[in-house]
């Protein structure tokens, strides 16, 4: 899908659920802004507020690729700034907050995941704007929450940091291994983007029915304790991190890849056994129980599944054992992703054209939430530092063109 483009425009008409709603959101990195981006693909129109001169810290990021202006622009930042406008404000300036606390009774939600305290320190936390604004909804995402004491209240938090702390790194590789770190992207910052992306629709649905605005608070720890849910269930019925689950996940070598498969139900196991050609296995004494799948995994099992998968490859693998019931599915490359036709028929990729010479656009998924009378799309591009600055302060506040220069001079906007 490309920018511009609507992927269902029958749906155009009914407009989108959050049409109206405006959100001011101090952003950085992933966490918050994958939120937003989220929220204005649902119709909110988002002003996001960054440094003047060199923007958010997700433009720095690595691999990025030039802006019109020279300056590069990394793909943290190319992923999740889709559909919002950026407003270059140095919030560190008396000015700059000044200029902030102006433009917040414009808008709905007040967003910012900065560490916790620094938007109080700089005179913007909550109690500040629910005073201005009390129809407000303050999002705040950060490492470990606002709302009360814990010992890591004033950490700084990564992805992985939160990911470590929440079990998930130690489940997987046992307490004796050095910990994989990031197996599966920033998952401590886009599962925190979607709790504040629920609180935040809770929150407009209070509102609307008590008038009142209130604090969303999201930690990430706490997200990734809700998303690696088994790590503490399972630790609270016996099974102890790194320990062998009476299942089968594992994947598989076929010809030209792997394939996994997940196997735990005794009917799948047999399923197994026959298509693979080992029948007996469904009467062998060893593998009378679960347990005896994971025992014999490697001397039994691996072997026997493998030499069936050599003559075939792994999508082909995984449709027959699909077919013969066991779920299964092609353990897939970047390439494969790329390429592949349930990713292509859905929508799940958007094309966001260079602008430093490169023919091959940037890719960055798309909305994964589909609402049969929501238009997909049309999308516009991330905004470069400060492009829209004056724009808004002159719509939003009415400032003069003597004033915007004044402030350019001190340094206070771009």
């Amino acid at each position: 899908m490309r920018l511009g483009d609507i992927a269902n425009p029958g749906a155009a008409p009914y407009g989108k659920p959050l049409d109206g709603v405006r959100v001011l959101a101090a952003e950085q990195m992933q966490a918050l802004p994958y939120a937003t981006q989220m929220l204005a693909r649902l119709g909110a129109e988002v002003v996001k507020v960054e440094h003047p001169r060199h923007g958010e810290s997700g433009r720095g990021s690595t691999p990025a690729m030039v802006d019109p202006s020279g300056r590069k622009v990394g793909a943290t930042y190319l992923r999740n700034n889709l559909d919002k406008r950026s407003v270059g404000i140095d919030l560190k300036t008396p000015e700059g907050r000044d200029l902030f606390l102006a433009l917040v009774p414009r808008f709905d939600v007040i967003a910012e995941n900065f560490k916790a305290g620094t938007m109080q320190r700089m005179g913007l936390g909550y109690d500040v704007i629910s005073g201005l604004h009390p129809r407000a909804i303050y999002m705040s995402i950060s490492g470990f929450g606002n709302t009360v004491e814990t010992p890591y209240r004033d950490w700084p938090a990564y992805a992985s940091i939160v990911e470590a702390m929440s079990g998930l790194y130690e489940y997987n590789a046992g307490p004796d291994r050095p910990p994989v770190t990031i197996p599966a992207g920033a998952l401590g910052d886009l599962s925190s983007a979607l709790f504040g992306v629920i609180g935040v629709l809770a929150a407009l649905r209070h509102r609307d029915v008590t008038g009142e605005g209130q604090l969303v608070d999201i930690a990430m720890l706490d997200a990734m304790v809700a998303m690696t849910d088994i790590v503490t269930n399972f630790w609270s019925m016996g099974v102890p991190s790194g320990g062998t689950m009476e299942l089968i996940c594992e994947g598989f070598k076929a010809s030209d890849g792997y394939v996994v498969m997940q196997i735990v139900r005794e009917h799948q196991f047999e399923r197994l056994a026959q298509l693979v050609g080992h029948p007996e296995w469904t009467t062998d004494p060893r593998f009378a129980t679960r347990a005896g799948w994971a025992r014999h995994l490697d001397d039994v099992v691996r072997p026997a599944v493998e030499r069936w998968l050599s003559t075939r490859t792994k999508l082909a693998a995984a449709e027959e054992l699909t077919a013969a019931g066991i779920v299964a599915g092609p353990s897939n490359s970047a390439a494969d992703v790329v390429t592949d036709p349930h990713v292509v028929a859905r929508n799940m990729l958007v094309e966001v054209p260079r602008t430093d010479g490169v023919d091959a656009p940037v890719l960055v998924p798309g909305n994964p939430v589909k609402l049969s009378k929501v238009a997909e799309g049309p999308e516009t591009r991330v905004p470069w530092v400060g492009e829209h600055t004056e724009a808004v302060l002159r719509s939003e506040l009415d400032v003069d063109d003597d004033t915007l220069a004044k402030l350019r001079d001190r340094g206070v906007i771009t």
